[in-house]
């Protein structure tokens, strides 16, 4: 294992390393937060596809290939689906608004009145996230060096924390490229074949397999609908997501370069569910379908490869962790903390200074991600209540803000609560694991948003007007760049 160990450490040095270089970057709020909102097509689409695919679309989707065949790639198609429906329909909107939060964009479509409420519910959110993403580590860095979990746990978490302060979202958009590049040498052109060889070829595999492994639909119709509402939903309105938005440097760029990273998704969901199907034929009775993933990589790879493709699975899983943590701490310094110190909008000779502040709260934010992630075991349930909590509360006042004009802010706020508390109410009822939750919390939240809206007073004239002129690129919030124009088409 000498030359797979070699490979690793010089992986993680590397990603260090990219976090110092990062930090010389972010000299500004937007450089730390949203890397200059510079990016362009290549690293917006690198970046946006390591983001979406983390340890739970790698390992896994691989898992899910395992109990199921080919229907098992249905996760992680509906989180391409969801990026594809965000890029097409909503990104260059969203890159438009020049704002670095979600609860930003609500304060402005609805006058400024549903921040603090709405942070609270996406800071849960993001901190479930990257708790889920920290506890993966777990089970690389057992394969790779047979460590105790919590040593594991520390160690990952701690290079990932590291990173991240240093250079914020600079230095998290360096390490994303290369976790990018790493996952698709590692998973799409190496394992993949290597999977499909060994298992004899997709003859073999069919020969030996049932036939529901190659049903397309197996893992079942209200399980694949479910997925649409959690993920395809969520991916619309996570702010993990959307603080990657707003780095593009144009709305042109925010459409475009998501289309090609949602596509990248598909391919990435269908492999997954392929590699997991071969290693059905292999090994038929592994103790658990998530071990799929560490057993074909550690007995059917040859050394050097093996450690190339394990430090892709590590790239997957800090990619979304340091999403996740910066999203988290953006959340809870610009939405809660500031906003309940009354020190919203500061003056833009402030901004240096507010770069430590957003550093040192990544930095308190990813020490509290490790110690949770120590004390928690459950990753499937923690991952189910933050998809759960983001969508029945937060889905409705968003997507209707950007399609309803005659939503106001007292129904945007009423539809958070009413979502938020009937989605914790029946996961008490019916289980955390059930699917009623995030149904009824969304019928909830959307009957509740309309009827509301309905009966007070639609939103002023002024702040609507506001707001069309941030949708259009022609205004900019406090500390953020002018837009980036995009040229007018020509009169056909």
């Amino acid at each position: 294992m000498a030359v797979d160990y070699t490979v690793i450490v010089v992986y993680l040095a590397g990603m260090l390393a990219m976090g110092w270089w990062g930090m010389r970057r972010a000299k500004s709020k937007a450089e730390f937060l949203v890397a200059g909102r510079r990016l362009g097509p290549w690293m917006y689409s690198g970046t946006m596809a390591a983001i979406v695919l983390g340890g739970a679309s790698t390992i896994g989707g691989v898992g899910l290939g395992y109990q199921y065949g080919l229907s098992g790639a249905w996760m992680v198609f509906t989180i391409g689906l969801g990026l594809l429906a965000l890029s097409v329909f909503f990104s260059a909107r969203i890159a438009r608004l020049k704002v670095y939060t979600v609860s930003e964009m609500l304060d402005l479509r609805y006058g400024g009145r549903a921040g603090v409420i709405s942070g609270v519910v996406m800071w849960a959110y993001t901190l479930m996230l990257a708790v889920t993403s920290t506890i993966a580590y777990a089970t690389i860095f057992d394969v790779l060096f047979d460590l105790n979990r919590t040593v594991a746990i520390i160690i990952g978490g701690a290079i990932v924390v590291a990173y991240s302060t240093l250079g914020g979202m600079w230095s998290i958009t360096l390490t994303d490229m290369v976790q990018f590049v790493v996952k698709t040498i590692g998973v799409l052109l190496l394992l993949l074949p290597i999977a499909v060889v060994k298992a004899g070829g997709f003859g073999e595999m069919k020969a030996k397999l049932p036939t529901e492994y190659f049903d397309p639909l197996g893992v079942g119709g209200e399980t694949i609908f479910t997925y649409v509402l959690i993920y395809t939903f969520g991916m619309l309105i996570g702010q993990d997501i959307w603080q990657r938005v707003f780095t593009a440097r144009s709305d042109k760029v925010a459409r475009y370069g998501g289309t090609v990273a949602g596509t990248y998704c598909l391919v990435y969901a269908i492999a997954g569910a392929v590699i997991g199907t071969a290693a059905k034929v292999m090994y038929p009775k592994l103790p658990s379908a998530d071990a799929a993933f560490a057993t074909i990589v550690k007995d059917e790879l040859p050394m050097g490869v093996r450690g190339l493709v394990l430090a892709a699975a590590l790239a997957a899983v800090m990619s979304t962790s340091s999403g996740a943590l910066i999203a988290c701490a953006t959340v809870a310094n610009n939405d809660i903390w500031s906003r309940l110190r009354g020190a919203v909008g500061k003056p833009a000779g402030e901004e240096h200074d507010e770069v430590k502040g957003n550093r040192a709260f990544i930095l308190v934010m990813g020490v509290a991600v490790i110690v949770i992630a120590i004390a928690l075991n459950d990753v499937v349930e923690a991952l189910t209540v933050a998809y759960n909590l983001l969508v029945g509360g937060l889905l409705v006042p968003i997507l209707g803000g950007l399609l309803w004009r005659r939503g106001t802010a007292p129904g945007a706020l009423a539809a958070v609560v009413a979502g938020g508390l009937s989605v914790i109410g029946l996961m008490w009822w019916y289980g955390i694991l059930a699917n009623e939750p995030v149904y009824y919390g969304l019928l909830t939240s959307l009957a509740v948003y309309v009827v509301v809206s309905l009966v007070t007073r639609p939103t002023d004239a002024r702040v609507l007007a506001a707001w069309r002129e941030r949708l259009a690129g022609r205004g900019a919030g406090p500390g953020a760049e002018q837009p980036v124009a995009e040229p007018a088409p020509t009169p056909q």
